[in-house]
């Protein structure tokens, strides 16, 4: 069944679809705007990186020539991809948060009560955020840039995609873990044990053929670990290229994570039906 079937379905048409759209896009907006230390921690973040942490190790971790790279690139440039992707998972972690805060404070149940399908809402809230991550990333490109890493001008048009694909798995994820939260309070945890392991057992930060030669096994948990396909499928593309392994990884967890997602929010047999509803 097609979605447009499934809209017909419900008994809205494709209108009322758009405003509802639109109505949860402009809220994630007003709440994306009236929080600007949102927006500056997001690129303190990366820029620490970028600023500090990669003059220390550009004298001693060099970067040989590797896809997508047909040169040695400087330490900095091998980052940046990574750092746009911790961008994108941080903004997903954010996303989750909010919906705790909602949970807590009784605004999810108003959103969920709506005669719109579940499913709909949830990947609405996810495309909004996923919108407000891409913008986040293209201010560190800016940023970036006047630092001196400089990919070739088409690669900001082309990593668009990517960026849209991986911010949905990352987002998903967000939501998915969300359902799992009972209060705000152990949205710390998450933090300890979800973002930073994914995020430093990557190859954000370095390559994978440097871990493999130190540790078999913390390579194998890179390997394994899909926030590694987000970073890659976001260097080719940065480069103009399609890392098509990354790419199918990339797509697949995002249907995992959404269809996970739907699941656990699904009041009859998710996550939050075992704890009473979506509203606290």
């Amino acid at each position: 069944m097609s979605a447009t079937q499934l809209m017909k379905r419900d008994g809205f048409g494709l209108l009322q679809y758009l405003i509802c759209l639109r109505g949860i896009a402009w809220r994630e907006a007003l709440r994306f705007v009236h929080q600007r230390e949102r927006f500056v921690s997001a690129l303190v973040r990366p820029l620490v990186w970028l600023f500090i942490f990669a003059a220390g190790f550009r004298q001693i971790l060099g970067v040989s020539i590797i896809p997508p790279y047909d040169t040695y690139v400087l330490y900095e440039v091998y980052v940046t991809p990574g750092l746009m992707a911790m961008i994108q998972l941080f903004n997903g972690m954010q996303s989750s948060l909010s919906m705790v805060y909602d949970r807590e404070m009784g605004n999810m149940r108003m959103l969920l009560v709506s005669p719109f399908p579940r499913w709909y809402l949830l990947t609405s809230k996810l495309l909004a955020s996923t919108v407000v991550s891409i913008l986040q990333v293209y201010a560190y490109l800016f940023v970036a840039w006047l630092w001196g890493v400089e990919p070739p001008a088409w690669g900001y048009v082309s990593v668009l995609p990517a960026l849209a694909l991986s911010g949905m798995m990352l987002g998903s994820l967000g939501m998915l873990l969300s359902s799992a939260i009972r209060q705000l309070e152990n949205f710390a945890g998450v933090m300890n044990f979800v973002i930073f392991p994914m995020f430093f057992a990557s190859s954000a930060l370095y390559p994978l053929w440097l871990v493999q030669q130190s540790s078999p096994v913390v390579y194998t948990i890179c390997w394994l670990n899909p926030f590694t396909y987000a970073v890659e499928l976001i260097r080719f593309a940065l480069y103009n290229e399609v890392d098509w392994i990354s790419l199918g990884v990339v797509t697949a967890m995002t249907v995992v994570f959404t269809v996970g997602a739907i699941i656990a929010y699904d009041p009859a047999r998710g996550l939050i039906a075992r704890r009473g509803g979506g509203g606290g």
